[in-house]
């Protein structure tokens, strides 16, 4: 009952992957690379996050 408030991290971190990845497309579009690389960067940490929770949430 008391976990009907309570945010799922993953999809908070899947949204987050989202807005920098299309981040990142919008840089790379403007020819920010460095920006690009950055976001991009920031993304797959994020990435390895969700991977590692789903992995967890398996088992």
């Amino acid at each position: 009952m008391f976990g009907l408030f309570k945010k799922d991290p993953l999809k908070k971190l899947e949204k987050d992957y989202l807005e920098l990845m299309e981040k990142g497309r919008d840089a790379q579009r403007n020819g920010d690379l460095h920006a690009y690389g950055d976001y991009v960067g920031k993304a797959e940490e994020i990435m390895k996050k969700i991977e590692e929770l789903k992995k967890k949430g398996e088992s």
